[in-house]
């Protein structure tokens, strides 16, 4: 696949986040992906693999993480890889705390879908938002 079809592959899985629509997300993927989210206490760290753990990661996400993105994600490609850069910011439900995500996530497609993402995260930022305040 050419540099420009990899990204265009990206950006329609983003756009497809951005919209909710699982289905389509799971048709840009491959079924062997592995999704890497970095970090520790937080509820979407962990390493994901295939069809069904990205479904529950991402439904996870929208039942614990309340997230806009605050500027549109710069596009950076090499062959295969595709480099997204960009900045979220939101609230851990459970907690009501905000955050501020400055993140990047180094994308591989292969055979025009999308077959592993490792991201790039501030998970301090996300930790101290998901830390439950100690009650007293």
């Amino acid at each position: 696949m050419s540099t420009e079809t990899n990204v265009r592959t990206v950006k329609d899985f983003f756009a497809a986040i951005g919209r909710g629509d699982k289905a389509g997300l799971l048709a840009l993927v491959a079924e062997d992906i592995a999704w890497i989210i970095p970090g520790e206490d937080w509820p979407l760290a962990g390493t994901h693999r295939g069809h069904a753990e990205v479904a529950a990661v991402l439904q996870k996400a929208s039942e614990e993480v309340e997230m806009t993105y605050t500027q549109p994600p710069e596009f950076v490609a090499q062959g295969d890889r595709v480099l997204v850069v960009g900045v979220a910011t939101g609230k851990i439900k459970a907690t009501n705390k905000p955050f501020k995500d400055e993140w990047v996530f180094d994308i591989t497609v292969r055979d025009g879908k999308v077959a592993h993402i490792q991201e790039y995260i501030d998970t301090q930022a996300l930790a101290r938002a998901s830390q439950m305040d100690a009650k007293t």
